[in-house]
């Protein structure tokens, strides 16, 4: 069984993308390609079942036949996180418990649309540790773009403080630096136990993340070497390559940021790089055109070439 995910954890934990066959069933066979390349590239950790990893549009079942596949492949070699959230609590326990069970490190759980008071927040998050028990370590994700509730920083440490197994924060706040400083800043002293911090945003503010005191990243990527080893520079003090290695993905980071698309983009690149069989978003999902993919070839190249240059 992995480690369990813990206040200290740090580096990259891959938001993978779940694989589909061109009819849209589960690829397992691409899940087994998919989770080699990701250790391959060195990331520290996996998340599975998160947004971008198209949960919403799994069967239970399905959920379930996926992550006991990337677990059994994954042996325990880096910790997995699951994304668990959803509207009832019963169903969030069984699917927790079940995937602890097969080895998880533990579990991601955003917020209930319609948490617009802190008293609401710290409700629920005290009723999601009680459904899920103690042993069942949380990353609490704060994404306000996607599920419209805000935290105030006030209210995570409040959760934190109030629930010793909310271990870790995944902040994709935007704009959120300053946040992220004071969570930093505030967590770790006296009575308030340290956060885990790993950000997403589809890695836009990295190196800036990294240097307001994150402990490394949670988000999605089809270039996870160049997370790893931007993360890995930092770590050594070695803070402008690090900036320097991100400024060359650039370009890609933001062209597979884009609202509506990105996912698709992401599983493209995937699939040119031999990864996943085939690039298929379930539906309702997009699909790219004739542009979009003349555009991403003249990109893969140009950032090919980059990296040539810079040895």
């Amino acid at each position: 069984m992995s480690t369990l995910i813990h206040r200290h954890s740090d580096g990259v934990f891959i938001i993978a993308a779940t694989p589909f066959a061109g009819d849209g069933a589960l690829d397992l066979d691409s899940t087994d390609r998919m989770v080699d390349f990701y250790l391959d590239c060195g990331v520290t950790g996996m998340t599975i079942l998160g947004i971008m990893g198209e949960a919403p549009k799994l069967s239970g079942e399905e959920s379930q036949v996926f992550a006991r596949r990337v677990l059994d492949r994954v042996a325990g070699r880096v910790p997995v996180i699951v994304g668990v959230s959803g509207a009832g609590l019963d169903n969030m326990a069984r699917l927790s418990h079940s995937v602890m069970d097969m080895g998880a490190a533990g579990v991601m759980v955003a917020p209930m649309p319609g948490l617009l008071t802190e008293t609401k927040l710290k409700g629920y998050f005290a009723q999601v540790c009680g459904a899920l028990g103690p042993d069942v370590p949380i990353c609490l994700q704060d994404y306000p773009q996607t599920t419209g509730v805000q935290f105030s920083v006030e209210t995570i440490l409040d959760i934190a403080r109030a629930n010793p197994q909310v271990v870790m924060l995944k902040h994709e706040d935007w704009p959120g630096l300053n946040k992220l400083s004071r969570v930093r800043a505030e967590t770790g002293t006296g009575d308030m136990p340290r956060l885990s911090i790993l950000v997403g945003n589809a890695a836009l503010f990295l190196p800036q993340e990294l240097q307001r005191g994150a402990d490394g990243a949670m988000t999605g990527f089809a270039y996870p070497e160049m997370l790893v080893q931007v993360v890995e520079r930092h770590k050594a003090g070695d803070v402008d390559g690090a900036e320097d290695l991100f400024d060359a993905y650039l370009p890609m980071v933001r062209y597979e940021q884009q609202l509506g698309i990105g996912l698709a983009i992401r599983k493209e690149i995937l699939h040119r790089r031999g990864v996943l069989a085939a690039p298929k978003v379930r539906a309702p999902g997009p699909s790219l055109t004739k542009a979009d993919h003349a555009e991403l070839t003249r990109l893969m190249s140009r950032l090919d070439k980059k990296l040539g240059e810079m040895g």
